[in-house]
This record gives structure tokens, sequence and C-alpha cells, in this order.
């Protein structure tokens, strides 16, 4: 928390999505519009680094009208500014179907997303026929969602992170938001102590670590405050504002 450079210098600002930019109703505060158009204006690249696919992110991005890249579900795709296809990260789908089991053996709730749509609590007949970009588990009961994490852990075969204390994410091994925007700063020629990453997750965590400045949320769960370099306000209380006005503008 103390060791924040003063000389940093920050080139790309990396914004994860729900928790963070977006309010608790889905939406972008005014305060943070303004304050990434400004960033933008003084020709900082901000990207949306999410879990979300590119189908619920094209909409915030175009609204902001975000004219750079974008890394989505958990790094498993990256999209150009044009939203071209740069680089796509399949599950296998076989570990799709294992998971797919395991939510059945536990009873528990889920989501999958794939490059066509995201399957809530559901799946199609040919799964395997398609190529998959994530799985979640959504798991109230903390013994039952410690025992899904424990398997899921000892294949060591996945990415696994959460985007809420209740789930569990997985991703191919070795994809997360980190390594999306590795590529993404390779692409635009800067380095990762350039960028500054704002999240509230475990699936921000990487990119919190990796970044120049990692910056966490007011609501951040504690694991992701412990590794930020700062902490801001809240997603209600503007806080992706609060900090880029600090780091980027001032």
């Amino acid at each position: 928390m103390g060791n924040v450079k003063k000389d940093l210098d920050i080139k790309l600002i990396a914004l994860d999505m729900d928790g963070t930019l977006l309010n608790n109703n889905g939406q972008v505060s005014s305060a943070n519009r303004d304050a990434i158009r400004a960033a933008q204006e003084k020709g900082v690249y901000v990207v949306l680094s999410t879990g979300r696919s590119l189908l619920t992110v094209r909409e915030h991005a175009d609204d902001l009208e975000l004219t750079s890249y974008l890394v989505t579900v958990n790094g498993s795709e990256i999209w150009d500014e044009k939203r071209e296809l740069v680089e796509r990260n399949i599950v296998n789908p076989e570990h799709i179907q294992w998971m797919w089991d395991l939510s059945k053996q536990h009873n528990s709730k889920f989501w999958a997303i794939n490059t066509e749509q995201t399957w809530h609590n559901e799946m199609p007949e040919d799964l395997h026929k398609l190529n998959w970009l994530k799985f979640g588990f959504t798991i109230e009961d903390d013994a039952t969602r410690e025992l899904v994490l424990k398997e899921l852990t000892a294949r060591g075969e996945f990415e696994i992170t959460n985007s809420t204390l209740k789930n569990i994410e997985v991703n191919a091994a070795g994809i997360h938001k980190a390594r999306g925007l590795s590529v993404v700063c390779s692409k635009i020629g800067i380095d990762m102590q350039n960028v500054m990453a704002c999240g509230d997750s475990r699936n921000d965590l990487m990119m919190i670590k990796e970044a120049g400045l990692g910056v966490a949320m007011g609501n951040a769960q504690d694991v992701v405050k412990a590794a930020a370099d700062w902490i801001t306000a809240s997603n209600e209380e503007d806080g992706v504002a609060k900090a880029i006005q600090k780091w980027v503008l001032d």
C-alpha cells in the first residue's frame, strides 16, 4: 500500500466491469464516464478487462466510445479496436463435460460461455462440437463450494478464480486477465509497468499483481485488497473515477 512509485507513467487503464466500472445496477456512473473520456483525450488507452463475453461487453465499450482493445472472458479472447479477434484460448470440451457432470453431482447452478453464447443451468446436446471459453459454478453453500474447488484444483488443468465470493470461474490453464493485457501491451508497444489495473475479485488478482499500479476497489475481496498497491472507493462511490483522477489526470 505504501510502495506506490511517484514516477508512474500510466499509458493504459485496465478496468474490470462488474463490481468495478459498473455500479450495482449495472450502469456506468457519469463520474466514471467523464474520467474515462478525459483519460482517452490525454492519449491513455482504456481497456475493459472482464469475465464477460464480447456479447455483453460491446455495448458498454461502444457507449463509452472506447478506441482500444478488449480483454474478455478472463483473457480467453482478445479483441482489437475494430472488435476483430486477435486471440482465442479455448477450454477442452471434455473438461467442460467433466465440470458439467461435477455441477450435477453437487447439484449446483452453473453457466458456461462458448464462442456463440452463454448457457445458464442447461447445456446444448452437441457441446463437444463447440468452442468453449469458460465454465462457472454458483454455489451458495460454503462447504459444497470448497469441495468443488478441491476437485477442480486436484486436476491441475485449469485457471481457477472467482467474480463473487459465491462462485468459481474456470478458464484454460494459464489464461487470465494479466496474460491478456500483456498481449495488448505488446501489440501497442508499452510495458505492463505502464498499466493501471482496477478490480474487485479473484479473476482480477493477476492483473492487479502484474500491473505497474494495481488498484483494488473499496468493495473488493480481502485477498485483492491485500495484493493491491492502492485501494480506491467502491463501485457505488465512483472508485474508478477517483483512481483515474489521482493516478492519470492529476
